[in-house]
């Protein structure tokens, strides 16, 4: 069964997720001073290792949910790491002076699961679509609800068709 989201296609190149990615970096600079940085596997690890780079961030820490189990369907959420309590610990506890980074916020979920960890911490997405707007504090770039992101770490070179089935040749 297709997924009707992937009818609207946003590939992502390196170079334009690593821009993205220090783009956020560069707004993040100027919204405090960060302890640490809680990356959401997988999507988040990239933008993490980026913008902790950026704001000479040494304290990185994941949190493991997986909410895809297909590429068509976004299932039940499963914590398969909590976050180090040493981390949520930080500062005044609950997550204050922590970032929290991923690479999409789509439906919101997934901010929602890790805000009841983290309550005080700063969420950051590199891509946001509308339903998950209100779980994120700072993102780049607005996609619609229904288009599909394709990040880099999953394409290959390969021909991309036209939005429009009209195209010719």
């Amino acid at each position: 069964m297709e997924n009707p989201a992937q009818n609207k296609a946003f590939p992502v190149s390196w170079d334009m997720f690593h821009r993205d990615s220090r783009a956020l970096a560069w707004r993040l600079s100027s919204e405090g001073e960060w302890k640490a940085i809680v990356c959401i596997t997988r999507g988040g690890l990239v933008p993490a290792g980026i913008v902790a780079r950026e704001l000479g961030i040494r304290t990185i820490e994941t949190v493991c949910i997986a909410s895809y189990h297909d590429y068509d369907n976004q299932g039940t959420l499963k914590v398969i790491k909590p976050i180090d309590p040493k981390v949520i610990d930080l500062e005044e506890g609950q997550g204050s002076g922590v970032l929290v980074i991923d690479d999409l916020v789509d439906t919101g979920k997934t901010l929602k699961v890790v805000r009841e960890m983290l309550p005080k911490a700063h969420y950051a997405t590199v891509y946001a679509k509308p339903v998950g707007v209100p779980m994120v504090d700072t993102f780049i770039t607005e996609v619609s609800q229904d288009t599909w992101i394709y990040f880099p770490w999953d394409m290959g070179w390969q021909f991309q068709p036209p939005l429009s089935k009209d195209t010719a040749g």
